[in-house]
C-alpha cells in the first residue's frame, strides 16, 4: 500500500486519511491555493477498519454508499482488489486519475452524499471532524485528489485553473486575427476561439452567439496543441456541433465528450474555426456587429462559465453627391454610376442602397460599349446623392457611364477611400459617412485644350468677314462711279 500512496501523491488525484492514535471524527481535511468561487466537495470512499503502527499497514472496506463502485465491472480487479471479506487494496500501475474521474462521475449520476461541500470565499478551505479513510475531493475546476494516510490532518494544495476562452476575427486586408475586422456585406469572415484547458477537465461546452447582422455558416475545423506535442485535428467523433434550440439562446453550441475532456493537460489548447457571412441586416458604421464566445465547464450541478470573449465585425458606407459648374446649389439629377472594386474588375451590385455582392465587370461590346448587369447602375436622385452602405475598408472607384442631359460624361473614375472609424484620446470611436462630391460641365462649354487655336479662329474669321464688307462696299462705290 506504500507503493501505492507515493502514485496517487504524484498524480494529485486522491485524499486519504487515516490516523493513527486519534479518534474517529477527528480527521482534516485544508485545501490550499483554492480558487474564489470554486465549490468543493468531498466523499469518502474507504473507512478505515484498522492499522498497524509497527508495519504501517491498514485495512480499508468501501462505505456502504461506494460499496456498488468499488465492485463493480469497471472498477473492480482494474482499479482495486476485494477480497471475500470485502476489503479493499489498490492493484499496482492501475491509473489513478482515470479511477478518480469514474469516481466523481459515479457520485453525480448516483446522486452520492458527502461529507462536506464549501464554495470558496478565501484561498483556503477546511473541512474537520471528518470520519477516517480514503476521500475523493473534487472541486468545480475538475477532480483534486492526494493521498495521505499517516497523519489524520492532510493538506492538498489546488493545482486545477480556470480554463479560458478567446475569441478573434481575420482582417482580410493582411490576414491576421485580431478584436475587430472591417468586410463588405455578402463577405465570408474567419473567425478562431482558442479554449486553455486545464487539467481535471468536466462538461466542456463552447458557446457562440452572432449579432442578428452575421449569419453562421459552420465550424470548419478543431484542432488540439498539446504542451508537449503538434497541433493536430480533433476527430469529429470527440464533439458535436449543435445548432437546433441551444441551451442559452446561443447561435451554435459545440459539446465536448468527457472522454476527450479526460485527455487534456494544463494549458491544452483547442482551437475552434468557424465562418459567418455579413448579411443585409448588418449594422453600418458603429457600433458593429458582435460575435461572443465562451466556455462552460465543471460539475454539470454546478457550472461555471468564462468570461465572455468579443470581436467586432464593422461595415461602412459612402454617399455621391452630383453638381453642376461648380455651383453646390445646383444638384443634378439622373447622373448614373457604377461602382469598381479596386483592381476594377468587379462591380458593386446595389439594392435598396445596400450592397448586396460583386460581379465581374463585362467585356467592351463590338461597338465599345458596356451592358452593365442588373442592380449595378446607380443613379441620383432629386437630391443629386447616391448613398452605398456595406463596404468594406479599402479604395473603389466610382465611374460615370452616363451624364444628365445638357452635361459632360467624366473621362476619368474617381477614387473614394473608406478608412472606417477613427479612435480618440479617450479611446471613443468615431465615425461619419464618407461624402465624395462630384461636379458635371455644361455641355455649352468647350474643352480647355485648343484654346488658342479657337480664338485664332475667332480672329481670322472675323477679320475675313471685315474684308468681305470691305470688299463689298467699294465694289459698290466704283459701280456709282461709274454710272
Amino acid at each position: 500500500m506504500k507503493k501505492t500512496m507515493s502514485v496517487l501523491l504524484a498524480l494529485v488525484l486522491l485524499l486519504a486519511l487515516s490516523v493513527p492514535a486519534m479518534a474517529a471524527g477527528e480527521g482534516t481535511i485544508t485545501i490550499n491555493k483554492a480558487v474564489v468561487g470554486q465549490t468543493y466537495t468531498i466523499y469518502r470512499i474507504l473507512e478505515l477498519e484498522s492499522y498497524n503502527l509497527t508495519t504501517n499497514a491498514y485495512s480499508y472496506k468501501a462505505t456502504t454508499d461506494w460499496e456498488d463502485f468499488i465492485k463493480s465491472a469497471d472498477i473492480k480487479d482494474k482499479y482495486v482488489s476485494v477480497n471475500d471479506e470485502g476489503y479493499v487494496t489498490w492493484k499496482d500501475g492501475a491509473d489513478a486519475a482515470a479511477f478518480a474521474k469514474l469516481a466523481r462521475a459515479y457520485a453525480a449520476d448516483n446522486s452520492i452524499g458527502n461529507q462536506g461541500s464549501e464554495k470558496a470565499e478565501t484561498t483556503t478551505i477546511k473541512f474537520t471532524g471528518l470520519e477516517l479513510g480514503y476521500y475523493l475531493v473534487d472541486s468545480t475546476l475538475g477532480t483534486l485528489c492526494s493521498l495521505d494516510t499517516t497523519n489524520p490532518t492532510a493538506t492538498i494544495d489546488e493545482k486545477n485553473a480556470e480554463p479560458s476562452n478567446v475569441k478573434t476575427v481575420e482582417e482580410d486586408s493582411n490576414h491576421k486575427y485580431g478584436e475587430k475586422n472591417d468586410a463588405d456585406i455578402g463577405q465570408t469572415v474567419n473567425f478562431k476561439s482558442t479554449i486553455t484547458a486545464q487539467a481535471g477537465a468536466e462538461n466542456y461546452v463552447f458557446h457562440d452567439k452572432m449579432s442578428e447582422g452575421l449569419t453562421y455558416t459552420g465550424v470548419t475545423g478543431v484542432t488540439l496543441k498539446r504542451v508537449d506535442a503538434e497541433a493536430a485535428t480533433v476527430d469529429p467523433e470527440n464533439y458535436e456541433v449543435k445548432t437546433s434550440n441551444p441551451k442559452d439562446g446561443c447561435t451554435f453550441e459545440i459539446v465536448f465528450t468527457q472522454t476527450f475532456c479526460d485527455t487534456l493537460k494544463a494549458n491544452d489548447k483547442i482551437e475552434i474555426s468557424y465562418t459567418a457571412t455579413v448579411n443585409e441586416k448588418a449594422v453600418v458604421g458603429l457600433p458593429g456587429n458582435d460575435n461572443t464566445s465562451k466556455l462552460d465547464y465543471g460539475d454539470s450541478s454546478n457550472t461555471k462559465t468564462t468570461p465572455p470573449s468579443k470581436t467586432t465585425t464593422y461595415t461602412w458606407d459612402m454617399s455621391v453627391l452630383k453638381y453642376a459648374n461648380g455651383d453646390k446649389n445646383v444638384l443634378l439629377e439622373n447622373a448614373e454610376f457604377v461602382l469598381l472594386n479596386g483592381a476594377k474588375d468587379k462591380v458593386a451590385m446595389v439594392v435598396g442602397g445596400r450592397l448586396t455582392g460583386w460581379t465581374a465587370v463585362p467585356e467592351d461590346d463590338a461597338d465599345g460599349a458596356i451592358t452593365w448587369p442588373e442592380n449595378t447602375v446607380l443613379a441620383t436622385g432629386s437630391d443629386g446623392k447616391i448613398a452605398i452602405a456595406g463596404l468594406d475598408s479599402d479604395t473603389y472607384y466610382l465611374r460615370e457611364v452616363k451624364a444628365p442631359d445638357g452635361y459632360n460624361k467624366l473621362a476619368n473614375d474617381v477614387p473614394v477611400t473608406i478608412t472606417g472609424a477613427t479612435k480618440g484620446n479617450d479611446g471613443t470611436l468615431t465615425y461619419t459617412t464618407v461624402s465624395t462630391e462630384v461636379e458635371n460641365k455644361s455641355g455649352a462649354e468647350l474643352p480647355s485644350t485648343g484654346g488658342v487655336g479657337t480664338t485664332v479662329f475667332y480672329v481670322v474669321g472675323g477679320l475675313m468677314v471685315l474684308l468681305a464688307v470691305v470688299l463689298l462696299v467699294t465694289r459698290k462705290k466704283m459701280s456709282a462711279g461709274k454710272d
